[in-house]
């Protein structure tokens, strides 16, 4: 499996361009907070959507598909944000 860097960008299936903003390991499971890179390059007053995916084995990224796994993940990506 390859490491995922912050500032890494990838494209998704519609196209669209996406940059890795922070990554952490939870639980022997690595997650990243994404943002699309068109969002991050507008000068916006509005608060930029920011989405937190998991990595599977194979490096891919997924949903996380519960509200609890959801919020953990959440609460350290706003600990990491508030150290920078």
């Amino acid at each position: 499996m390859k490491n995922i860097e912050v500032g890494e960008i990838f494209t998704n299936d519609q196209g669209e361009e996406i940059e890795v903003l922070a990554v952490v390991h939870m639980e022997g499971t690595e997650y990243v907070a994404v943002g699309f890179v068109e969002d991050l390059q507008e000068e916006i007053e509005e608060d930029i959507d920011i989405f937190f995916l998991k990595v599977n084995q194979d490096g891919d990224f997924t949903a996380i598909e519960n509200d609890e796994e959801f919020d953990r993940v959440s609460s350290a990506f706003d600990e990491i944000m508030q150290e920078d």
